[in-house]
């Protein structure tokens, strides 16, 4: 078997991939849940540190710039302001 990481050690590896193939459905996707909860949080927690002064909205828009593109930020950031035009 050729190895997936460079940081673990192959009969490690090797047992990580056999509990993951014996996991049932739902346990499988119960960690990768977890697993993008966890990246998620992390991010935004990096975003924050690096910026402090951001409001919640400007913390969410720059989110979506670093994973999803600037395009997509523009656009949600149109979005919630007309909506919140629409509410107001």
């Amino acid at each position: 078997m050729v190895t997936q990481s460079i940081d673990t050690h192959p009969k490690i590896e090797e047992l990580q991939i056999l509990l993951l193939r014996r996991a049932t459905v739902s346990k499988r996707l119960a960690m990768m849940r977890s697993l993008s909860q966890t990246t998620i949080y992390l991010s935004r927690r990096a975003i924050q540190r690096a910026n402090p002064t951001f409001s919640p909205l400007d913390l969410d828009l720059a989110f979506v710039t670093y994973h999803y593109g600037a395009d997509l930020a523009n656009r949600l950031h149109q979005y919630l302001k007309c909506r919140n035009d629409e509410t107001n």
